[in-house]
């Protein structure tokens, strides 16, 4: 990378903190929801492989990590040289087996290591092994999170097969429940227990469950224009015509994949 193009981004930055009346107004806490935002939108762009778009996300991330940084500068907590000096310094100490004489056979190892010397960097705090993960995460992506961390210190399970087996049991206690609170708290397990079996088949659930929502949203645009020609709602039509133009909407699908 050219320092030259950081440098001017850093010093644009820092000038529009002082000319411009929305960048003076901005601090930490106000730009947390922007920066989630951005985020959900590179994360849209790389869905779409978009990669026009996707640098442009890039760029935006950029941004409000620069912004933090000048942030950090102006009350004197931090600056962009401290941020990029502590990530370099926690690279290296947590690639061990790169950096030092550590031996590993696989990704699996390098993971496990990584936890390990994560949560002895946090040995003199009360930080658990989940205390990584942000309440504020997405559920589904939370509860990847949390199978990958409990995995990397050995809690997991051997075989798929296993998993399909807790499946079949959640499923009969969600049946079984008798309550309200009862079937939410069974229906999260049966939820949990899949996000497990995908991690097993190599499947991200979250992506999994995207791909599922694209894929009906787009079969319910194809229903809305089927029925449009015919000068009609989909509320105007009966469950049969419906079940009709999803039939015809998934042959579309099949032929434009």
């Amino acid at each position: 990378m050219n320092e030259t193009v950081f440098l001017r981004l850093l010093q644009i930055v820092k000038e529009l903190r002082v000319k411009c009346p929305w960048d003076k107004e901005q601090s930490i806490e106000s730009l947390r929801h922007l920066t989630i935002e951005e985020a959900f939108e590179l994360s849209g762009a790389i869905l779409d492989k978009n990669y026009t778009d996707i640098e442009v996300e890039l760029g935006d991330v950029l941004l409000h990590i620069v912004f933090y940084a000048v942030l950090g500068e102006e009350i004197g907590k931090f600056d962009m040289n401290s941020v990029i000096d502590k990530l370099c310094d926690k690279l290296i100490r947590r690639h061990p087996h790169i950096y030092g004489n550590v031996q590993v056979n696989g990704t699996k190892d390098v993971l496990q290591n990584w936890e390990s010397i994560k949560l002895n960097e946090k040995k003199d705090t009360k930080a658990g092994l989940l205390s990584g993960v942000p309440d504020g995460m997405p559920s589904m992506i939370k509860a990847i999170r949390i199978q990958e961390k409990a995995a990397q210190v050995g809690f997991d399970w051997k075989i798929t097969d296993d998993i399909w087996s807790k499946f079949e049991e959640e499923k009969l206690e969600f049946q079984n429940a008798t309550n309200d609170d009862e079937r939410l708290d069974e229906f999260g397990d049966l939820l949990f227990t899949l996000v497990n079996v995908g991690r097993f088949e190599g499947i991200n659930a979250d992506d999994a469950l995207e791909h599922a929502n694209r894929k009906f949203k787009s079969r319910i645009e194809l229903m809305e224009n089927f029925a449009r020609v015919q000068h009609k709602s989909l509320k105007e039509l009966s469950l049969e015509q419906l079940e009709g133009l999803w039939l015809d909407s998934k042959l579309i699908n099949k032929v434009k994949s």
